[in-house]
């Protein structure tokens, strides 16, 4: 009778035990590729799996987006200017059979190319634009990314520049572009307001040319803000030409 109890309880240990490591269980962002005898034989899931113990092996594939922090990358650029640059990168395996049978750590494989990429664009670009034109470089670091692990069954869905850091030299420096770059533009505003005030001012004059009745007007305004000021100066303006008719009587009286 004893014997009868260990030989049930052996058989039971036996199916739980394959039932163990035959049965799996993924997932919906999981899935399963598996091996037969070594080789690939399907992809499974999500769901239940039924696996043959020691024939077959499964590795599980997350196919959500993976967040990659690229590290800080000394980069030179065009214009010879040194800058630590590290990104963010957006990514997710789209094909799980190349992203296990095609390269070794698909992780380690996409962040270190996502270094290399990020030195190799940014440096054909100028300081400048790097701090100007960061959504292009991004769309431009992802878009050869994304062709590069097509192979390894991933995609690439965004690529973003966190920091751009540069040392105090260059900030000073930069900060002195700034300001030298302002005062151009106060010196050419000022000077397009003079040349506008300058045309209206011939506009105005040739207007009053052509009616003398208008430079009386305007002399009888003149004396009126005069008086509104409480001054007890008056100034008499004596034209030009009537100076001069003077200036040739004299000449003519000596």
């Amino acid at each position: 009778m004893m014997v009868g109890y260990v030989a049930y309880l052996v058989v039971a240990l036996v199916v739980i035990m394959f039932l163990a490591a035959a049965v799996r269980i993924l997932r919906e962002y999981q899935r399963g590729v598996v091996f037969t005898l070594g080789r690939f034989t399907g992809v499974k899931g999500p769901g239940l799996i039924i696996l043959v113990p020691f024939v077959q092996q499964m590795v599980k594939v997350d196919l959500r987006v993976v967040v990659q922090d690229v590290p800080p990358q000394d980069v030179i650029s065009r214009d010879n200017v040194s800058v630590k640059v590290n990104a963010v990168l957006y990514f997710r395996i789209v094909d799980a059979e190349r992203a296990i049978i095609q390269v070794e750590d698909y992780m380690a494989a996409t962040n270190q190319l996502a270094q290399t990429t990020l030195r190799s664009v940014l440096g054909k670009h100028e300081l400048d634009e790097m701090l100007a034109e960061r959504d292009k470089l991004n769309s431009d670091i992802q878009e050869i990314l994304d062709q590069r692990t097509d192979a390894w069954g991933i995609k690439v869905s965004n690529v973003e520049i966190k920091h751009v850091d540069l040392n105090e030299s260059m900030i000073r420096a930069i900060a002195k572009q700034a300001e030298a770059e302002r005062l151009r533009r106060a010196k050419v505003i000022n000077a397009d307001g003079e040349q506008q005030a300058a045309a209206k001012l011939v506009e105005a004059g040739r207007m009053l040319a052509a009616e003398p009745q208008a430079m009386q007007l305007r002399y009888f305004e003149a004396l009126h803000d005069i008086a509104g000021e409480r001054s007890s100066t008056v100034v008499f303006p004596l034209p030009v030409d009537l100076l001069s008719q003077f200036m040739k009587g004299a000449g003519g009286a000596k």
